[in-house]
């Protein structure tokens, strides 16, 4: 997916899937002697709810800052988070689709001699 693509509101989108898509990786961590699984706070390290929150803006400078953060973040995932994120929000690329796929706008080659 090019960078170019991304308005706020798809930019939005994706954040909000990334974040999910972080919160669910967990962790073990000792808590008074116990083993605990802990969410992920990749999301936060991020600051993935600045640039969620500056996109959900009413002012379109700050939908506008949120757009650049999230496209400054995109190429530094790794394509298999790019991926869960762009599936998770139902985003495909039509050239890779099967030609049985009904999202596929491709239409079949018509057989001149029928």
């Amino acid at each position: 997916m090019e960078l170019e693509t991304f308005t706020p509101e798809t930019a939005l989108e994706a954040a909000i899937e990334l974040r999910r898509v972080l919160a669910a990786r967990t962790h073990r961590r000792k808590v008074l002697g116990q083993e605990v699984l802990v969410p992920g706070q990749l999301g936060e390290a991020l600051q993935l709810p600045r640039t969620i929150n500056r996109l959900q803006s009413k002012q379109l400078r700050q939908r506008e800052l949120g757009l650049d953060d999230f496209q400054e973040l995109w190429p530094t995932l790794s394509p298999t988070t790019r991926e869960k994120v762009l599936n998770g929000i139902g985003w495909y690329d039509p050239k890779e689709l099967d030609w049985e796929d009904k999202r596929s706008n491709r239409r079949p080659v018509v057989d001149p001699d029928n």
